[in-house]
């Protein structure tokens, strides 16, 4: 790949250039660590004029008809199915591969899965009506859905396509305009969807200003009309404290802490299977990522020989190699991160359960790692472990199993396996989580709604719950009698 320069300023339909005042930063790859490219940095000016032009161009676009919003999401989709399609050298695949670390059949599938989320926005404004009611005589309500303004996106590095799409395709089909701050870790994935939006909506409809939180999103917060962020639980709550005084309305993805449930009826193989996905997804790098198994007593043995056979053929290398199970983690000091809480972990009693794995001299990566008999009190085990590894806890009661989970304090994601549906059921009622997956390790789907409670934030993205965020609603009454 030849080194990529890019410009994270996109205001009013036009690239700033302008590198005088600004700053630049590189784009590393963890898959060896060296820069491969790029990104300018925009200002506090650059952000107050993106929210500038984005209230200039939010009666417009909110004046459009449901129809013309609708045409304008399928297009995004139809580029973007387009762009998903495509793996040489030269592809938004094998770039968001090269600055994530992820697969490149990953990076496929998340372009791809971005494209579902502005479809799926579209079939669910057509579907959204106003409501009317003749209740009281001579008097017929209407309830109305809104636009609420002016939206700021701000959005992390593992999913640097899907996230923003989940997000501005909503707030575009709701009838809002859009501020839009990347990560800087995914920047230049990030750009390609900036610039790929640019060519479907009205100028200042979607402005883009990369550069640091104080710069960028502190001036928005102030000035804006609701806020979609996803990251860390201790982000959130700086930026709920900025927004309270306003009553902005957010909708906040947090941290998450899924527990990985397997029940004693369970297919051990099929779970181990299952649990591969959901702990290893994004080389483990997922907010509904399986962070903690528990599995009970009767099934330890079976369960750990299947677990060890299956995580010991993992393959770590260059994501964008066929052969490849794990790539690199994004963050330079990850790997380090990850290794600590392991060591942690079997400090305080655990038992490694695999050997170390052989890893690439240069770049970011991480050995793939189980605990078995972590203690609960852990760190592995009790936050957010965003990497490879998890702890495995052996339990005799369920209910006090399940207790962990809720104690956490996350509500974000959770996992059960079981053959009995009942059963399941009735362990999902027990647990706190916004999603949960069944013996599947793909819960989350565009039309239904994606989010938590707890630490892990307010609000809704997806499906008819993730539109209205976006939305305010006005009833209007209207006298149809004369008394």
């Amino acid at each position: 790949m030849n080194q990529l320069s890019a410009s994270g300023i996109r205001i009013g339909g036009e690239v700033v250039t302008d590198s005088t005042g600004r700053r630049r930063i590189d784009a590393i790859s963890p898959i060896d660590g060296n820069a491969f490219g790029d990104v300018l940095q925009g200002t506090a000016d650059d952000a107050l004029r993106a929210v500038d032009v984005a209230q200039s161009s939010f009666r417009p676009w909110a004046a459009t008809s449901v129809d013309e919003r609708a045409a304008v999401l399928r297009a995004i989709a139809a580029a973007l199915r387009d762009e998903a399609a495509a793996t040489d050298e030269s592809s938004w695949a094998w770039l968001l591969s090269t600055e994530t670390g992820k697969r490149l059949a990953e990076a496929q599938g998340e372009i791809t899965f971005s494209a579902v989320y502005f479809e799926a926005f579209a079939d669910l404004l057509l579907a959204q009506r106003d409501e009317h009611f003749a209740v009281i005589p001579g008097i017929e309500h209407r309830v109305q859905p809104q636009p609420m303004g002016i939206v700021a996106v701000v959005t992390p590095w593992n999913f640097p396509i899907s996230i923003p799409a989940r997000k501005i395709a909503a707030a575009l089909a709701a009838g809002c305009t859009v501020v839009f701050r990347a990560a800087e870790l995914a920047a230049l994935s990030s750009l390609r969807l900036s610039d790929l939006l640019d060519r479907f909506v009205p100028a200042g409809v979607v402005n883009t200003v990369l550069g640091s939180p104080s710069d960028v999103v502190t001036p928005w917060l102030d000035r804006v009309d609701a806020v979609s962020f996803t990251g860390s639980t201790r982000v959130g709550r700086i930026i709920n404290e900025q927004i309270a005084a306003r009553f902005t309305p957010a909708v906040m993805e947090l941290g998450g802490n899924a527990s990985f449930v397997v029940l004693d009826d369970a297919n051990v193989q099929q779970a181990v299977d299952t649990l591969m996905i959901a702990k290893f997804r994004n080389n483990g790098q997922s907010c509904i990522g399986a962070n903690n198994v528990l599995i009970p007593r009767s099934l330890e043995g079976d369960f750990r020989d299947a677990l060890t056979a299956a995580a010991s053929k993992l393959v770590v290398g260059d994501p964008r190699e066929a052969a490849t199970d794990l790539g690199p983690l994004a963050p330079a000091n990850d790997p380090a991160r990850v290794a600590a809480l392991v060591s942690d972990a079997t400090a305080a009693g655990g038992q490694a359960l695999l050997a170390q794995a052989e890893l690439p001299a240069a770049g970011h990566y991480a050995a793939p790692q189980f605990v078995m008999n972590a203690p609960a009190t852990s760190t592995l085990v009790a936050d957010e472990v965003f990497g490879p590894a998890a702890g495995v806890i052996v339990y005799d009661n369920l209910d006090e199993a399940l207790a962990l989970q809720r104690s956490s304090g996350y509500g974000l994601a959770s996992y059960v396996c079981t053959e009995d549906p009942g059963r399941a059921d009735a362990v999902v009622a027990e647990l706190r989580a916004g999603i949960m997956g069944i013996n599947t390790a793909t819960p989350n789907y565009p039309g239904a709604p994606f989010g938590g409670v707890g630490l892990s934030g307010v609000g809704y993205e997806g499906g008819r719950q993730g539109l209205e965020a976006h939305q305010h609603f006005r009833t209007i009454a209207t006298r149809t009698a004369t008394p």
